[in-house]
Order: structure tokens, then C-alpha cells, then sequence
């Protein structure tokens, strides 16, 4: 997407071309309708708060998705609205598709423009192992608890190599907008750890996120393992790591 530093939404947006920037807020991506950081189309009006996934303006931009890996045999199409009747879900996150998408020509499968890009792989820091997306598994998702998600779409999981940590794409994006929505996402109210600890605890419910002193080695390893798995696949699912996901994670020790 080198060079695609402009873009003109002229449904959506037709006033003012669309330029790349990275927001310093959270937002709601005016053509997906789905929660936004970083990096986006928005407009240079100041007054004005549109704006775009940087990947939903790619596929305004480009109308084809990126190679995607589980659905290798589909010809997908980027539509600006639902071109078929009913609901439409996000075969990646498993859910509603509210504004932009990639159908496949068949009909039957449709992606979140962001969704659509989301890594395949995370590597830990430090370490050679991996965080994999994968389609299913046995692992039990830090959210719900669940192995799988109810429903007839089941969506794509985050997973640790050893199986040990992993969560559900759609249980993350539930719970960020969550977090979102409880104001856990501003930079003064991340300045107090317990909004930290509530928001970490909101993420992953029934794990321990809080260190402090007289916990054994591997408590404390396990919970550092634990909180930097879930900086990674939030960075993974909403956008590049910038200064507000990283205090997020900034756990004091004491």
C-alpha cells in the first residue's frame, strides 16, 4: 500500500479526498462501521470526523483483498454495501457486517476489509515461537471460555504454539469495544493502574493479570507471558502498537 497516501470516497465522502494519517484516538471507520487505531484515511477538514480503515480505503482504492490464506478459492469482490439480501458475516471475526466488505463471487463467503488483512503469524518477542490465526482448534479462548463460538459461522482464533493461550478474533474485538465504550482507551484514565487492571481484566476475565510480591517465579512469568500475548493480538486485530496500546500493557511490578 506504499504511495496510497490519498484517496477519494465519492459515495461515502464525496466533500474532500481522504488523506493518511494515524489517528491519536480511537475511532469508528466510516465505511465498515467497526472500531479503528493508528493509521487511517481521514478527512482534512478539521471539523469534520470521517475517516477510514487504512485497509478499508485500500479496497476502496484497489477493490481486491490481499492473498488470503483460508480461502484460497475464492474470487473476492469489494462492495461498498451488502450487493445480496439478509445479514452478512465476517467468515474471519464471525461477525455482522455493517458497511464495506469482501465477498467471494460465489456468494458464501465475506470478509471485514481490516479482518481481511489481520497477520497470520505474530512472533513472541525474545523467543521463536509463534502466534498462529487458525481456523480450529482445542485451545479454550481468554475470553469466553469456550472452544468455539456459537453460531454458524465460527471465525478464526489467535493461538499460541503450545496451544496454551488463545482467542477468539471476534471475543477480542467484543471485548476492545467494550473497553472502548467504558472509556478505558484514553491516555489519563490509563494513567491509573487500576483502570489498567480493570481494562487487562475485562480482556481476559477468569486469568490472573495483576503482579505482586510473594508469587512464585513462573506465576509471575506466566503473567507477563499472559499480557504480552494479549498486546500482540490486540495490535494484531486493531492496528499497528502505538502509545495508547502500549500503557495499556505497562503493568507496574510492584
Amino acid at each position: 500500500m506504499a504511495g496510497l497516501l490519498e484517496i477519494h470516497d465519492k459515495d461515502g465522502h464525496p466533500e474532500h479526498k481522504l488523506q493518511l494519517e494515524r489517528s491519536e484516538v480511537p475511532f469508528i471507520c466510516g465505511g465498515c462501521k467497526e472500531l479503528g487505531f493508528g493509521l487511517g484515511y481521514q478527512c482534512p477538514n478539521k471539523n469534520c470526523n470521517y475517516i477510514l480503515h487504512d485497509e478499508c480505503g485500500f479496497g476502496l482504492q484497489y477493490r481486491r483483498p490481499p492473498t488470503q490464506k483460508f480461502f484460497k478459492k475464492c474470487d473476492f469482490q469489494f462492495h461498498q454495501q451488502n450487493p445480496l439480501l439478509g445479514t452478512r458475516i465476517c467468515n474471519i471475526c464471525a461477525l455482522d457486517i455493517q458497511g464495506f466488505l469482501y465477498q467471494c463471487s460465489h456468494g458464501d463467503i465475506d470478509l471485514h476489509p481490516h479482518c481481511a488483512n489481520l497477520s497470520l503469524t505474530i512472533t513472541l518477542p525474545n523467543s521463536n515461537e509463534l502466534i498462529e490465526l487458525r481456523e480450529n482448534t482445542k485451545s479454550r479462548c481468554l475470553k469466553c471460555q469456550r472452544k468455539e463460538r456459537a453460531g454458524k459461522v465460527q471465525g478464526l482464533s489467535y493461538v499460541s504454539s503450545d496451544g496454551k493461550l488463545c482467542y477468539h478474533v471476534a471475543c477480542l474485538k467484543e471485548a476492545c469495544l467494550d473497553n472502548w465504550k467504558r472509556g478505558y482507551f484514553q491516555l489519563d484514565v490509563l494513567a491509573n493502574e487500576e483502570n489498567k487492571i480493570l481494562a487487562l481484566q475485562n480482556l481476559a476475565p477468569n486469568q490472573v493479570v495483576r503482579p505482586s510480591e510473594g508469587q512464585s517465579s513462573n506465576a509471575m512469568k506466566g503473567i507477563k507471558l499472559l499480557i504480552t500475548f494479549l498486546k500482540l493480538v490486540v495490535s494484531a486485530i486493531l492496528g499497528e502498537p502505538f502509545t495508547l496500546v502500549s500503557t495499556l500493557f505497562q503493568i507496574s511490578q510492584n
